[in-house]
């Protein structure tokens, strides 16, 4: 029979999986119900909402559109166009502006609706699921907007795919990831979209999932430059200096890191790739940045990836199946930080 300490080592689930999670995690709520699916979310800086990307039903377009939805009441309104691709949204400090990606000015997004379709009917028919593959549309943008989802304005327009944006935080500066040079880089511009300038140089991978520190002088980000697909944690100051890995362990993906409000520590998605036999299973962890010390955080046995936290780090929001059976819907829960004698 498998300990606690051994499913911790090896990434698998305990029997009593709710016991374990509840070291940092209390009070845990299933926060979206009525969409196809829903994910990456992000509290506004009041705590007061979320905004999120989800997959309406009875829409008749498979892909996901950019939701706000306040937390006390459940109440949601979508923000984006409707129409093609949305991914990556997020409050500005002040919460008086949001950003999002999205693929609406496609002449074609419609017509990509009926191959999606298809090939959900046919992993229907099968049984068998896709290999999860991110699609770096050529057509996804930038966009501000108000958190009512009006006054859009595009913020990018240059060729290839431009996404995954956040802002700084004195909201002043947005960290994204472009294809503008031909790979998949990070950059940093102006809150308004002007004077952006290349962050990292990596060629040839992708680099991407970028999030300003506390302090607003580094930038965590994922990036599969030693290995494809292999994803791996790294730092750089906003200077473009400094840059150094947080992992180096070629056998499991790690990505979607997230500052704790400290600056020391960072919580993360990762699952161990060594089989590939295998379905990875992805849990959320958390980890010392100066130690590379680690605390595994959910053992549920699906998938629980991309957590987020509140302005004060109270909570946790984060995109799980749970069970392993349902689709991916969001969650969250009061959370409580491994104290430093628990960091393996």
């Amino acid at each position: 029979m498998l300990t606690l300490l051994t499913c911790l080592a090896l990434g698998a689930a305990p029997a009593d999986w709710q016991t374990a999670e509840a070291a940092h995690l209390k009070n845990i709520r299933q926060v979206t119900h009525d969409f196809v699916r829903a994910g990456e979310g992000y509290f506004s800086p009041d705590g007061k909402k979320i905004i999120f990307q989800a997959e309406e039903q009875g829409s008749g377009n498979p892909f996901y559109q950019i939701f706000v939805m306040e937390l006390d009441t459940g109440v949601y309104h979508r923000v984006s166009p409707g129409v093609g691709r949305t991914t990556c949204s997020y409050f500005r400090p002040d919460g008086m502006k949001i950003i999002f990606a999205s693929s609406h000015l496609d002449p074609e997004a419609k017509t990509r609706y009926t191959d999606e379709y298809r090939q959900r009917a046919q992993e229907k028919a099968s049984g068998k699921r896709r290999r999860y593959q991110w699609d770096f549309d050529q057509y996804m943008d930038i966009f501000e907007a108000n958190p009512d989802g009006s006054e859009l304005k595009r913020l990018t327009r240059t060729p290839g795919y431009d996404a995954e944006g956040s802002y700084s935080p004195d909201g002043k500066q947005i960290v994204f990831c472009s294809q503008r040079t031909g790979d998949l880089e990070l950059f940093i511009m102006d809150a308004d979209g002007k004077n952006a300038r290349q962050l990292t140089h990596a060629p040839g991978c992708y680099n991407g999932g970028p999030f300003f520190s506390p302090d607003g002088r580094r930038v965590i980000f994922r990036s599969d430059r030693k290995k494809k697909d292999h994803l791996q944690l790294y730092v750089i100051n906003t200077d473009g200096t400094g840059e150094r890995a947080l992992t180096d362990n070629l056998d499991w993906v790690y990505w979607a890191p997230f500052w704790y409000k400290d600056g020391k520590h960072i919580i993360y998605t990762a699952a161990d790739h060594s089989n590939p036999a295998a379905r990875p299973n992805y849990d959320v962890w958390w980890m010392n940045l100066d130690t590379g010390k680690k605390v595994r955080l959910t053992f549920a046995p699906g998938q629980d990836v991309l957590p987020v936290f509140n302005a004060d780090c109270t909570r946790m929001l984060w995109t799980s199946t749970r069970d392993g059976r349902q689709p991916a819907q969001l969650y969250s829960a009061d959370f409580i930080a491994p104290a430093s004698a628990e960091e393996q």
